[in-house]
């Protein structure tokens, strides 16, 4: 079933289990992770021989990093699925991307363009921070030629507005990755810029840090 023939990607059974999974993932990740921790730093203790630490340095590193992480695991979850619930997918072959030399691009960061959706012929990136669940996609786009690693991400499904924020994935849906546009302020906002109250009204249903209309009036 062709993923734009849903009013939006959440109304997509297939999409809805795709976030089940994701949100199990990330619940699971804050029980096994915290335990895994407590579980080698106990070993560590009981143990008792100094020569040891070296043994469980990286994994107790590793494992409190992970921990600290789940949290945002969750959150990163929820705010997927408020895209997914005001904007369809769309499915691009091979959209352009590339590696930094893009404004607010470092060297390494990892750039997607696609459609302004109100202004035809124009295109607007979204940037790939460096981050452990950008990790897939980091390494399969940008890169300039072929190769098997590129092809797993030469149809990227679409959902959301590349001027404020949007969920990739690969069609199935699977991999979901949320891609937010920089804040523009101290307070997190991004910048509406040209678009419609319309665009931005679906923005803010889909989670996205706007401006106060009223702080724009004299």
């Amino acid at each position: 079933m062709p993923p734009t023939q849903h009013p939006t990607a959440w109304d997509d059974p297939a999409t809805r289990r795709a976030w089940a999974k994701l949100i199990i993932s990330a619940l699971l990740g804050q029980i096994v992770w915290p335990a895994v921790w407590l579980g080698l730093l106990a070993g560590y203790v009981i143990m008792s021989i100094t020569w040891t630490l070296w043994l469980f340095f990286v994994p107790l590193l590793y494992s409190f990093y992970r921990a600290f992480l789940q949290p945002a695991y969750i959150s990163w979850a929820f705010r997927t699925r408020r895209l997914l619930r005001a904007y369809p997918w769309q499915v691009f072959e091979k959209p352009e991307s590339g590696i930094g030399k893009i404004p607010g691009a470092t060297a390494g960061d990892v750039w997607l363009k696609f459609p302004d959706p109100e202004r035809p012929g124009e295109t607007t990136a979204l940037i790939l921070k460096v981050h452990i669940r950008s990790m897939w996609w980091r390494r399969r786009l940008g890169r300039g030629y072929a190769s098997p690693k590129t092809a797993q991400a030469g149809q990227v499904s679409f959902a959301g507005d590349p001027r404020f924020a949007a969920v990739i994935a690969v069609p199935g849906p699977r991999r979901l990755y949320v891609i937010l546009r920089q804040p523009t302020d101290g307070r997190g906002h991004v910048d509406p810029g040209a678009a419609s109250p319309a665009a931005l009204e679906r923005a803010r249903r889909a989670g996205v840090r706007l401006p106060d209309p009223q702080s724009a009036l004299p």
